[in-house]
């Protein structure tokens, strides 16, 4: 954990309270009650990793104060402070799962150092296991829609072809004919792109991250050139403002600005009168670099601005067009990859922006 460990000591004897504050301030982020019911206000308030509570208390007993914690704060570690003539009752507190340790009184302050030594890592390790766990059942969800939709999203092209080969076969006419390989060509096309976002998510899952001096007037005209032949009506407005060295990973920004600008020329506005513009705005310092994709396209409704980064969202409604619906999610993990955060803001048949905000590596 980053920040100081936190501890809660419940003992209805202040000198001790006093005494364990003044061993572990530095080391811990310590907090005392002198009650089972001021300790449960402290508990409320505070996100408290190791919870530590004397056995004999008037009123409650530090086991019934303990067993008390269990249900809302399941993560804390529970430590008991008890004399040898109560050492039957830990025993059954151990087992019935309501502490993870006990230290006898008086209390050597090496053995109860140890003992919350402990407490700090096996809480660690459990919060540690559960983001794991989360993170590989993401995977896994994402892995099982991932293969499906893959699956349905080659095969979907590879038919449209074949049909129309089989088309072009019954006709003698050579204009049909080349609006029949036209059509080949876009299916190709829209395959050809779906392999690539789909080799860019496995890149990006799998790449560590790589650090890179970055000239950001170098990486927008590459962006640019590479995609400016898929529609040359579009009109790119490119400004690049850098102060200093910068460093991050190259490929991850390629991918995320090629999907942005791709997504932008392909969801144009046919009922938009000016030509379609996209604008890169990229402002990097010693700190940081934001960079701002904007288009007078289509626009997404706002009902599905909070989906558009899930894997295989497709919009439908105003888009005539459909994407595979991987780009936006790439994007979203390549900026998560990066430590950077996006935010995205649309008007329906007047345009998108993202921006990206993402920190120098030097």
């Amino acid at each position: 954990m980053n920040a100081k460990t936190s501890i809660l000591y419940v003992d209805d004897e202040e000198n001790n309270l006093n005494s364990f504050r003044a061993h572990f301030r530095k080391e811990y982020e310590v907090y005392t009650a002198t009650s089972a019911s001021d300790a449960l206000e402290v508990l409320g308030k505070n996100e408290i990793h190791i919870i530590i509570s004397d056995q004999r208390m008037p009123q409650t007993t530090g086991v019934e104060f303990l067993e008390k914690t269990i249900e809302k704060y399941p993560d804390s570690m529970r430590l008991l402070i008890t004399a040898y003539s109560d050492l039957d009752t830990v025993i059954e507190a151990i087992n019935r799962g309501q502490i993870n340790k006990f230290i006898q009184k008086p209390w050597d302050w090496e053995k109860l150092s140890l003992a919350i030594e402990n407490c700090a890592i096996s809480y660690k390790s459990k919060i540690e296991l559960r983001q794991k766990n989360a993170q590989l059942q993401k995977l896994n969800d994402e892995l099982n829609k991932f293969v499906y939709s893959v699956s349905h999203d080659i095969r979907s092209p590879l038919m449209s072809i074949l049909g129309v080969i089989n088309l072009s076969k019954t006709s003698k006419k050579s204009k049909e004919i080349e609006h029949y390989f036209d059509l080949i060509n876009m299916c190709v096309h829209r395959l050809d792109v779906f392999i690539i976002n789909v080799i860019d998510y496995y890149k990006n899952a799998n790449a560590g991250e790589i650090k890179n001096k970055i000239d950001f007037k170098n990486l927008a005209t590459s962006v640019i050139d590479t995609l400016k032949n898929i529609d040359p009506a579009v009109v790119f407005e490119p400004e690049v403002e850098q102060r200093g060295e910068f460093t991050g990973d190259l490929f991850r920004l390629e991918v995320i600005l090629k999907n942005l600008v791709s997504n932008a020329i392909k969801y144009q506005n046919p009922a938009n009168e000016e030509p379609h513009s996209i604008q890169l705005k990229i402002n990097a310092n010693e700190k940081e670099a934001c960079l701002v994709v904007t288009d007078n396209g289509i626009g997404v409704p706002q009902e599905h601005l909070e989906n558009i980064f899930k894997m295989f969202f497709r919009t439908g409604g105003l888009n005539q067009k459909q994407g595979s619906g991987i780009g936006l999610y790439i994007v979203k993990e390549a900026v998560e990859k990066i430590k950077g955060s996006i935010a995205v803001e649309s008007t329906p048949y007047k345009g998108t922006s993202f921006k990206i905000v993402i920190p120098n590596q030097n």
